[in-house]
């Protein structure tokens, strides 16, 4: 039967509307069936079609209302058809069972290179899931988890997707909720990556604390040359401490930073970070919404004749730096300076006026004299200073209060001084904390034996179990398409083929015995074996590679530490002990 012929006979069973569209491009290489609202009875039609088709390599599915049971029929159909290559089902409402059926296909297909998951409702529980299939997935190039709602708890285990990923190279993770939480854990896993290119996380709200975390992740990501980070509740501070980790980046390319609160401050800081880097390789940068002023522009044009290929893309010239308005002097403290600079008191300056030392003195009069004084204060400050002495409006100013006002100078002062120190205090602590966390989210995406250097210089191997190889694999392609025919309406949920998974190995021994193929006898197990024991070796079955875990930190180690054997104990330091027992028993 042909798959046109296939596809018409599943539907008349599942009780379907075929859709044309499926027939007409069956000689394509890529088949489109966006809004076509397949449901999920739709899409196991279509799934039992594909399972022999040999032509289309894109399979776009998107917004058709799919579910969970049609993400389980199609990873049912990617067991066998290993001729489609780029999946997109974004839009379909796979919610939490769905995220379960995707990453059982990532860990089952050995054929898919990108995959679309945008807006079907993953939550931070589902990215566990997600991640773990990821982890050992080192197929997957392309990558889209737009749109969910992965939130903080969704960053720690991407943050560790990242850290054991050694295949993704596109990954979009715009609007996420990650926050601040998600954004530090996800930028220790970016600092350890090495495979990375091109990364977008747009609307994630990551705030000056994520811009912190991501300037320390590109101060040794030597990988990634495209960052999207619109939309992230940037300000000029974020912007600078994005500079402090370019300064010693020499990879990214392109940078998006629209629609952020960022100034003519913060646009400069770009520029001059292009102009003072020498190794910089930046090319574009987007800051479209903001307004800059002639500096810039000038500054600019100085720039890209250093750096002619720079492209910077702003919103156009008007914009200005704000500048703080001049701090209101009070005319008290004008006065009390004055006095002290030359030793007066106040009854020696109002001594010509007050005859009677009473320390009042008519309005006109107090006006008149201090005007004739040398005493800098404007003529708005000498009303303002009226008004305060004399509240009640009776034209007699009583200028007793002028005798407290140093002490009351200094208590504020003093108060002023100690809100701007626990200011800076709490932005130091906060900067610390967040760099603090950064650096233990970093320890636990990092395994033991690794090392992380600056950019340009490569990690240490790790060691230990090496993911299985799947270049022995791409022979199997052939015979398993020769014998697909096999597959049809009535045996398409009872057939399975299974194949050796290219990740880490199996914590189970019956996965193991299922994954891998038998190469040995039983005779030459045995002697290996033997072999192994008599090496000294414990064999262990049950050991595998630990998933990480969020624990009470949420950040955990990744890979469990190795229990070496206890040295023998040296002739030495037995003759030591029966030494010590002899002295004790006499």
């Amino acid at each position: 039967m042909s798959t046109a012929d296939v596809y018409l006979q599943a539907c008349r069973l599942l009780g379907v509307v075929p859709v044309s569209c499926f027939i007409r491009n069956l000689d394509s290489t890529t088949l489109t069936l966006t809004h076509y609202g397949l449901g999920p009875l739709g899409c196991k039609a279509l799934a039992i079609a594909l399972v022999t088709d040999m032509h289309i390599n894109t399979l776009e599915l998107a917004d058709n209302h799919i579910q969970a049971e049609g993400a389980k029929y199609l990873g049912e159909m990617l067991k066998a058809n290993f001729t489609v290559r780029h999946l997109d089902v974004s839009n379909n409402s796979l919610q939490s069972a769905g995220a379960e059926y995707v990453a059982k296909m990532l860990l089952e297909n050995i054929s898919l290179k990108s995959i679309k998951v945008s807006g079907n409702g993953f939550d931070g529980d589902d990215a566990k899931c997600l991640a773990n299939a990821l982890s050992s997935n080192s197929r997957i190039k392309e990558l889209d988890l737009s749109h969910n709602k992965f939130s903080g708890k969704g960053g720690e285990y991407l943050g560790q997707l990242l850290a054991n990923n050694e295949g993704l190279e596109v990954l979009d993770m715009s609007w996420n909720h990650l926050r601040m939480k998600g954004a530090v854990a996800f930028c220790a896993g970016l600092k350890v990556n090495m495979m990375l290119k091109h990364l977008d996380l747009s609307w994630n709200g990551f705030g000056n604390e994520g811009a912190l975390a991501m300037g320390e992740a590109l101060k040794f990501n030597n990988t990634l040359v495209f960052l999207n980070l619109n939309n992230n509740r940037l300000t000029n501070e974020g912007v600078s401490m994005l500079c402090r980790g370019l300064e010693f980046n020499d990879a990214l390319r392109v940078l998006l930073l629209a629609y952020n609160s960022i100034t003519v401050e913060g646009a400069l800081a770009l520029v001059e970070l292009v102009k003072n880097t020498a190794k910089t390789a930046l090319e574009e940068i987007n800051i479209c919404n903001v307004l800059v002023n002639e500096t810039f522009v000038h500054l600019l044009e100085e720039t890209c004749q250093e750096h002619p290929g720079l492209d910077v893309q702003y919103g156009g010239v008007g914009g200005f730096i704000a500048k703080k308005p001049p701090k209101r002097v009070d005319p008290m403290k004008i006065i009390q300076d004055y006095l002290d600079q030359r030793k007066l008191r106040l009854w020696d300056f109002f001594r010509n006026i007050d005859k009677d030392g009473t320390m009042h003195v008519p309005v006109a009069d107090f006006r008149k004299a201090v005007q004739q004084s040398s005493i800098p204060l404007e003529r708005y400050q000498i009303e303002e200073l009226i008004l305060r002495l004399d509240r009640d409006g009776t034209g007699i100013v009583d200028y007793r209060g002028l005798a407290d006002t140093r002490k009351q100078m200094m208590r504020d002062h003093r108060r002023q001084l100690r809100k701007v120190e626990s200011r800076q205090k709490k932005e130091k602590q906060k900067s610390e904390r967040i760099l603090k966390t950064f650096q233990s989210a970093v320890e636990a995406v990092t395994p033991h034996g690794s090392l992380v250097l600056s950019p340009g210089a490569a990690r240490e191997d790790p060691g230990g179990l090496q993911p299985f190889s799947a270049t022995p694999l791409s022979s199997w392609h052939h015979v398993l398409m020769s014998s697909s025919s096999r597959y049809s309406v009535a045996n398409l949920s009872s057939e399975r083929v299974h194949l050796p998974p290219l990740g880490r190995p199996s914590s189970s021994p019956a996965a193991r015995r299922r994954s891998q193929p038998d190469l040995l006898d039983g005779a030459a197990r045995s002697a290996l074996s033997k072999s192994i024991s008599a090496l000294g070796v414990r064999s262990d079955p049950d050991m595998g590679f630990r998933r990480l875990s969020p624990a009470a930190n949420h950040l955990t180690v990744s890979r469990p530490a190795l229990n070496p054997t206890q040295p023998p104990a040296t002739a030495k330091k037995v003759r030591k002990k029966k030494k010590k027992a002899s002295k004790q028993t006499k």
